[in-house]
């Protein structure tokens, strides 16, 4: 019989086996303990090894074997704390002397669920290749005929509409005497309306991100609207919001989402009283596209003092939510009573919309709203969005990509003749591949009145490391490098709330120009080219018939 240390070696895995491979070079290394300390996965520790190396010396040198005892930085081989690339440890190292590397012929699929448990992970699926809305180009270029205008010179006014529109005819509006007479009386109900910028900031909650990146996203959204004259607004996820901020003038550029766990909708309720401004929006979340059919979750460990006192619940407890309202089992009673209950709470002062997961089932979703005079919108959660925490096989194999759902909805809300009436929200995927302002214009040039952005904003503002590699995304672990989904002191310690806020406003700037780059050509200034189709083509014949779009190649 072999011995025990061999037949445990024997079921160990090899540094190849894994998606990625720490390359250390002993001869720069000073032994200064950066990378060990700061890695967050502890895939790299210090330790010590036994070298056997030909020495001589004196005025006969002869060679001898001379056995020394060396300190190394060594990877470990334990699946659980598997280096995730993030590469912290090439940050901190003064000399340059270890950096991951990505490792294409990796087995990690193999190995990933240990103890009978199915894999999870933070971030974004694992999906490389480009997706359809990044192959879409803008086509329609205005030159001799319907001049472009000048993106540089021309006044532009880049917004949209949140809250159903009604027709010009259902309005309660005449004309009196040459004046716009408004009848107060005439008993037509008439929806909120908001005007917002085309971009909103997506659903990532205060426990799903840390104090310091959600503060530095707050502190973004205000300069933008109160400096910049831009009407940024920004959705709070599932699990409440802090009172200070509930009972401030500043509520009203953000969103309150209300999800099948209700968490933090107790304060928010008892802050109802004392609100000075109404919220922008009511979000009521049914999915996300992430993992579409299942409910949310927040791990125990990410459950600290601050999320436990607005979420309302113990600390140290997970927080899971069921994957539909317990107290709905139809669109139609969606309507009747979540969207109407909490236009109901604000006096039908605000406008509420729900979000789904892209699905094949979102156009009978679509079609039950149509016919509701509450329903404020449609968010529709395409598969590449990213989520905090959800099981690998929903993050890579589920879900509808945004482009074709969205415009199918659009299409069918043309075919009714309300396509000016009730907006659609896209999201998923929105500046994978860091062109926001391109797949921002695609998107509503096949439909969209807005466009929901996450992980753009996460990697712009504040650097994340999470890629389509599965570099990093340990999101769900609390264990986040760069502090921004962590509720660790020592970890969002890194993050600098005011340099957050500061790149949140040069991405909107910046992005503004680009829109307009784009709009001008199109002789498109005071309105936005929404369902403007002919303006864009794809290279891919079966994706043109899909889209109604035209086939360039």
């Amino acid at each position: 019989m072999e011995p025990a240390s061999r037949l445990d070696s024997n079921h160990q895995l090899a540094l190849k086996d894994f998606p990625y491979i720490v390359r250390w070079r002993d001869d720069r290394c000073k032994r200064c303990g950066n990378c060990t300390a700061v890695c967050p996965m502890f895939a790299i520790e210090p330790s010590v090894v036994v070298k056997r190396v030909l020495h001589s010396e004196g005025p006969m040198p002869e060679p001898k074997a001379v056995r020394r005892v060396e300190t190394i930085v060594k990877q470990t081989n334990d699946i659980d704390r598997h280096c995730n690339g993030c590469a912290t440890c090439a940050l901190v190292c003064p000399n340059e002397a270890i950096e991951p590397e990505y490792n294409p012929v990796h087995k990690f699929n193999f190995h990933k669920n240990q103890g009978g448990r199915p894999y999870t992970r933070g971030g974004r699926r694992n999906d490389p290749m480009p997706s359809t809305l990044d192959r879409l180009k803008f086509s329609r270029i205005s030159m001799l005929t319907d001049p472009a205008l000048d993106a540089g010179r021309h006044e532009f006014r880049i917004r949209t509409y949140l809250g159903r529109i009604l027709p010009a005819d259902e309005l309660p509006i005449q004309v009196v005497n040459g004046r716009l007479d408004v009848n107060k009386r005439s008993g037509v109900f008439v929806p909120p309306v908001r005007e917002i910028y085309p971009i909103m900031i997506g659903s990532m909650s205060i426990g799903a991100l840390s104090p310091n990146m959600w503060e530095g996203l707050a502190m973004g959204v205000t300069y933008l609207n109160e400096v910049e004259g831009m009407p940024v607004v920004m959705a709070s996820g599932e699990g409440g919001m802090p009172q200070r901020l509930l009972r401030s003038r500043f509520i009203k550029y953000f969103i309150p989402q209300i999800a099948s766990g209700y968490f933090g909708w107790d304060e928010i309720v008892r802050a109802l009283p004392h609100m000075i401004e109404d919220p922008c929006a009511i979000e009521i979340k049914y999915g996300q596209g992430a993992k579409p059919g299942d409910g949310g979750l927040l791990m125990a460990h990410k459950v600290m003092k601050l999320i436990s006192e607005i979420r309302g619940v113990p600390m140290g407890v997970d927080l899971p939510s069921p994957p539909t309202h317990q107290t709905q089992y139809s669109i139609e009673e969606s309507v009747a009573k979540m969207i109407q209950s909490m236009s109901m709470a604000w006096g039908f002062r605000v406008p509420v919309y729900p979000k789904i997961s892209g699905t094949h089932t979102a156009k009978s979703v679509l079609n039950n709203l149509i016919r509701n005079p509450y329903a404020a919108g449609l968010s529709i959660d395409g598969e590449d969005g990213g989520t905090g925490a959800a099981y690998d096989v929903s993050m890579n194999s589920m879900g509808h990509p945004i482009t074709s759902n969205l415009r199918e909805c659009y299409l069918d809300l043309v075919a009714q003749g309300k396509q000016n009436e009730l907006p659609l929200i896209a999201a998923g995927g929105v500046g994978k591949k860091g062109n926001l302002a391109t797949n921002t214009a695609s998107l509503i040039m096949l439909g969209a009145s807005c466009v929901s952005i996450g992980k753009y904003i996460m990697q712009a503002a504040a650097g994340c490391f999470g890629d389509e590699y599965n570099r990093c995304n340990v999101c769900n672990l609390g264990k986040c490098p760069r502090g921004i989904t962590t509720q660790d002191p020592r970890l969002y310690r890194r993050l600098d709330p005011d340099k957050v806020a500061q790149r949140v406003v040069e991405v909107f700037k910046s992005v503004d120009t680009e829109l307009k780059k784009i709009f001008a050509p199109m002789g498109r200034s005071t309105e936005l080219p929404i369902g403007m189709s002919d303006g864009i083509s794809i290279d891919d014949k079966a994706m043109a018939e899909r889209l109604k779009i035209k086939y360039n190649c």
